[in-house]
């Protein structure tokens, strides 16, 4: 039986308050149905899980936003990018919905929708992070993609594939992002240097050489197989410890600490950002972009218990299930199982435990 967390929380004044905004958005990609994604996740199950045996008073309107009032009527592309003031507008929506959730202290989840919307969760985040704790916010990016094309260097146009270069100010907000710029410190609404990324398994190539030039923290499918999941998370905390507190770099101490939890010394709020290709398509089979070659449903599961008990979590994306991905329907056992996928990972960030 799940009981509620032991962790004590390092930046949230209260360790029951979660906000919550479901998004249905698929517009920063070209396939119908990850924006049923959240319907589907709470119909199996997954508010009833996080209230009840995780013990969490949860913020939610009751509603899967859509933001039809918002869209424009006419949205041809601006540098190649497809749907731009589309996904511009709704991500600057769920950006404020997601700030007055974090400026209250409460930890925020986001149900996606497709990639796109990280850009909105985690802007809102982020400035909210700042306000509060006067601290940078570091984002843990789950994925089989690395999601930081710009719209010059992208193929396709899908914006799904640029909220990374977005974020960090890789790429330019002007014009279709214009908004977002106002979030920006020290270059980005995040800096490059604080995400890392677990997973990595199809990247473009000028995606490797934006991660290369930038100098941005990875851990591909390779690593994992070389060094195990677990030392492959130490090492992305050790990092992200490590850069507000260079003189002890972060070292794990390896006892649990007061309230449980491991303590990683100097790591500053962690935003994780979880899209569900990440897992191999063995796990999460119903997904617009599956990869073979990834993690296993409880890799998947141990990275979000390792990122909750260091007690720094602030927020966190679940994204890019999709209930009819080509060859499934709702009913299918792959989409079903996908929708598991998705709820244990999301349970196992916000406290569920073995043990």
């Amino acid at each position: 039986m799940t009981t509620p967390s032991t962790v004590t929380p390092l930046y949230l004044p209260s360790k029951d308050q979660l906000g919550l905004v479901a998004v249905g958005f698929s517009g920063g990609q070209c396939k119908p149905g990850v924006d049923a994604a959240p319907e589907s996740l709470i119909q199996a199950g997954l508010l009833d899980d996080l209230r009840g045996p995780l013990g969490y008073t949860l913020h939610y309107d009751d509603k899967i936003h859509t933001y039809d009032d918002v869209l424009p009527k006419e949205d041809p592309p601006i540098d190649g990018m497809l749907r731009p003031r589309t996904v511009s507008a709704v991500t600057e929506k769920l950006a404020s919905q997601v700030y007055e959730h974090a400026k209250e202290g409460r930890l925020t989840l986001t149900l996606g929708g497709d990639h796109s919307v990280a850009i909105g969760s985690i802007a809102g985040a982020a400035k909210a992070i700042k306000e509060r704790t006067g601290m940078a916010m570091n984002v843990i990016w789950v994925d089989a993609h690395a999601d930081i094309n710009t719209p010059q260097t992208s193929t396709s146009g899908n914006i799904h594939g640029m909220p990374c270069a977005f974020l960090t100010g890789i790429a330019d907000p002007d014009p279709a992002f214009s908004w977002l710029r106002s979030l920006y410190t020290n270059g980005g609404a995040i800096e490059a240097k604080r995400l890392v990324y677990i997973g990595l398994r199809d990247v473009d190539v000028p995606e490797k050489k934006i991660i290369r030039d930038h100098g941005i923290k990875a851990f591909s499918m390779h690593d994992i197989d070389r060094w195990g999941i677990g030392r492959c998370v130490e090492m992305a905390l050790e990092y992200l410890a490590g850069l507000d507190r260079p003189d002890i770099k972060g070292d794990v101490k390896g006892e649990e600490r007061v309230g449980g939890g491991y303590v990683y010394e100097g790591l500053g709020p962690v935003y994780l950002s979880l899209d569900v290709d990440a897992l191999d398509p063995m796990w999460a089979p119903s997904t617009g972009t599956p990869v073979r070659g990834g993690l296993t449903l409880r890799e998947g599961d141990f990275i979000c218990e390792c990122v909750h008990a260091t007690g720094a979590l602030v927020g966190m994306d679940l994204v890019e299930v999709n209930p009819i991905a080509p060859g499934y329907t709702p009913e299918s056992i792959g989409a079903k199982e996908t929708v598991r996928a998705g709820c244990s990972l999301i349970r196992c960030a916000l406290g569920e435990s073995l043990l």
